[in-house]
């Protein structure tokens, strides 16, 4: 079975550093990203089986880079599955996630069972 590819973008390098490592010990293979710009530039050269996306991220936030993923020409690539995270999502309603794309959402402080159960979700065939 070839190993998952999973972008984690998160400006915070403690989060984006423990969610690799609880990834990676799940057999994961991962990228990350500061913002949503580098995402959106990754995603062009090389494809992804899910992206962990932090909302409140520098440049490009991460409810319009989700919107931008879901407009690529790229049907496999518009179709990732994004897992968002967020610190604020009582900022946000279902249906705004939901209009951006954003396949489900993860409260900050992560529970890290819940992000591996969910990302497994997403990348099991």
């Amino acid at each position: 079975m070839s190993t998952k590819k999973i972008l984690v973008a998160e400006d915070s390098s403690v989060i984006q550093n423990i969610t690799k490592k609880v990834l990676q010990f799940q057999n994961y293979e991962i990228k990350s990203a500061k913002n949503g710009q580098q995402v959106l530039k990754m995603m062009d050269k090389e494809d992804f089986d899910a992206i962990l996306m932090d909302i409140n991220m520098p440049v490009l936030d991460g409810m319009s880079c989700a919107k931008k993923i879901r407009e690529m020409a790229d049907t496999s690539k518009s179709s990732t599955p994004i897992i968002a995270i967020t610190g604020n999502a009582q900022n946000y309603t279902q249906q705004d996630f939901e209009d951006a794309g954003i396949n489900e959402y993860l409260p900050k402080p992560l529970n890290f069972d819940k992000l591996v159960l969910t990302v497994k979700k997403y990348t099991s065939q």
